[in-house]
C-alpha cells in the first residue's frame, strides 16, 4: 500500500474512485448539496499539483441501466467551479471514448467518466425480470462474475496507479471499490477524505478519551444491534433516542401508545440493558416525549413521559427534561460517537431533541471532547445547525461508518491495506 502524501503523481494518471452520489434538484439537475465533492477536492488537487493527471470514476442513484436523470454530467458545472479547471466528460465509463480520452489526457487535466453503475457489473449484480427461474439466476450470477472481472481490467487499463476516496462505498465489494486494486500492486492508496475517516473511527475505537458517550437514535434496534454491542466493551455512557426507545420501553412494561415498537426485538433490548449494567456502563433512555396522534407535520401534539404515551398517541420526539439529562451527559464527556436522531427530525415540529443534541455535542467540543458524527440525519441536523466546524469530524460515510464501528472489515478498505 502506498501513502498518498509520500507518492509522486509527475507524469502519472491516477484513476480515483470518489463518491459524488450528491442530491440533485428535480428540475434543473443542479447539485443541491456539495458536501461530497469538497470532501474529494485535497486528494485532487494534491495529484494536479504534483503533475499528474485525475480519472474521476464514481456512481449516482440506483439506476437500473442508463437513466439520464442519474447522468454525473450533472455535476460538471459544479466540479468544475471547485477545480478551477475544465473537466472534461466520457459519455460511457466502460466505452470507446473513456478509453481514448483517457489515453489522451495530459498532466494537469481532468476527466470525469460517466456513472458506474449504468453496467451492473460494477456491483456485480446481475439485473434480471422477476420471473427469472432459478436456474437462470444460477447462470447469471456465473456471467456477470466474468464480466465484472472485464468490467474492473478495463477501468485500471485507463490509469498508472489508483487512489480510493469514496469511504461512503468502502463497505461495498464493488469493481471499483475493491476489485480494481488488485491491478495496482504498490501503486494502491487512500485519498485524504478515507485517511481523515479512518483517523477519527480509529481514534474513538481505540483511543477514546474518558467518560465516553454514544449517543444513539434512529428507528430500529435491530439496525444498531451490532454496534451497541460493540461499544457496550467501550463506552461509559450510551444514550439512546428516535423510534428504538420504544422498543426498550415497552420491553421494561412501560405504555408506548402506537409508538413505533420492534416486538420481536423485546428480549433483546433487556439483554441489551443487563449487559451494560454487567460491564458498568450506564444507560440513558428519554424520560419525557412529545407525542403526536398522527405521523404528520402538522398533527396534534402533547407532552408526556415516555413510559407513559396515551392510547392512540405516539411519541416523534424527546421533550425537555430528556433534553437537559442528556445535553448534561454529553458535555461532561471528553469522547462522543453519534449516530443517528433523536426524534423525526426531517419534521421541524419533532426536530427540536436532535438539534438540540447536536449543540451539546458542540458545546462538549468546545471544552476540549473529541466528537465523531455520523449517519444521514445526525449529519444533517449539525449542517442544518450550521455547526460542522464545531465538532472534531462528520463522516462522509453513514453505512460504511456503521460496519467499520462495529468491528467488520470493510472491502474497499482491506482491498488496499490487505
Amino acid at each position: 500500500m502506498a501513502l498518498i502524501d509520500s507518492y509522486n503523481f509527475k507524469g502519472q494518471k491516477a484513476i480515483i474512485r470518489v463518491d459524488f452520489n450528491v442530491p440533485l434538484d428535480k428540475q434543473t439537475f443542479a447539485v443541491t448539496d456539495d458536501t461530497r465533492i469538497r470532501g474529494a477536492l485535497p486528494t485532487i488537487k494534491k495529484i494536479l499539483a504534483d503533475g499528474g493527471s485525475v480519472i474521476l470514476m464514481s456512481h449516482l442513484g440506483r439506476p437500473k441501466g442508463v437513466e439520464e436523470k442519474y447522468s454525473l454530467k450533472h455535476i460538471i458545472s459544479c466540479l468544475t467551479a471547485h477545480i478551477g479547471r475544465e473537466v472534461k466528460f466520457a459519455d460511457d465509463c466502460a466505452g470507446t471514448s473513456a478509453e481514448k480520452m483517457a489515453a489522451d489526457l495530459k498532466a494537469g487535466e481532468v476527466l470525469l467518466l460517466e456513472n458506474l453503475r449504468y453496467y451492473a457489473e460494477e456491483e456485480g449484480k446481475p439485473r434480471l425480470p422477476e420471473t427469472a427461474t432459478d436456474e437462470e439466476k444460477k447462470a447469471a450470477k456465473a456471467d456477470i462474475k466474468e464480466k465484472q472481472k472485464a468490467f474492473t481490467k478495463k477501468l485500471a487499463s485507463y490509469a498508472d496507479c489508483y487512489v480510493n476516496d469514496a469511504f461512503g462505498t468502502a463497505h461495498r465489494a464493488h469493481a471499483s471499490t475493491a476489485l480494481i486494486a488488485e491491478y495496482f500492486p504498490g501503486k494502491s492508496m487512500f485519498g485524504y477524505l478515507i485517511e481523515a475517516e479512518l483517523k477519527a473511527m480509529d481514534k474513538v475505537l481505540t483511543q477514546a478519551e474518558k467518560p465516553f458517550t454514544a449517543i444513539m437514535g434512529g428507528a430500529k434496534v435491530s439496525d444498531k444491534i451490532l454496534l451497541i454491542e460493540n461499544l457496550l466493551n467501550r463506552v461509559d455512557n450510551l444514550i439512546i433516542g428516535g423510534g428504538m426507545t420504544y422498543t426498550f420501553i415497552k420491553a421494561q412494561g412501560g405504555q408506548i401508545g402506537k409508538s413505533l415498537c420492534e416486538q420481536d426485538k423485546l428480549d433483546l433490548a433487556l439483554e441489551i440493558l443487563k449487559k451494560a449494567e454487567a460491564k458498568g456502563v450506564k444507560i440513558y433512555l428519554p424520560v419525557d416525549a412529545i407525542n403526536a396522534d398522527a405521523f404528520d407535520a402538522n398533527a396534534n401534539t402533547n407532552t408526556s413521559k415516555t413510559n407513559e404515551t396515551p392510547d392512540g398517541w405516539m411519541g416523534l420526539d424527546i421533550a425537555d427534561e430528556s433534553i437537559k439529562i442528556f445535553s448534561n451527559v454529553i458535555e461532561n464527556s471528553k469522547t462522543i460517537l453519534w449516530n443517528g436522531p433523536m426524534g423525526v427530525f426531517e419534521m421541524d415540529k419533532f426536530a427540536k431533541g436532535t438539534t438540540e443534541v447536536a449543540k451539546a455535542v458542540a458545546r462538549a467540543t468546545s471544552k476540549g471532547a473529541y466528537s465523531l458524527v455520523g449517519g444521514g440525519d445526525s449529519v444533517a441536523a449539525v449542517n442544518k445547525n450550521k455547526l460542522a466546524d464545531q465538532i472534531s469530524y462528520v463522516s462522509t460515510g453513514g453505512g460504511a461508518m456503521l460496519e467499520y464501528m462495529e468491528g467488520k472489515e470493510l472491502p474497499g478498505i482491506k482491498a488496499i491495506r490487505g
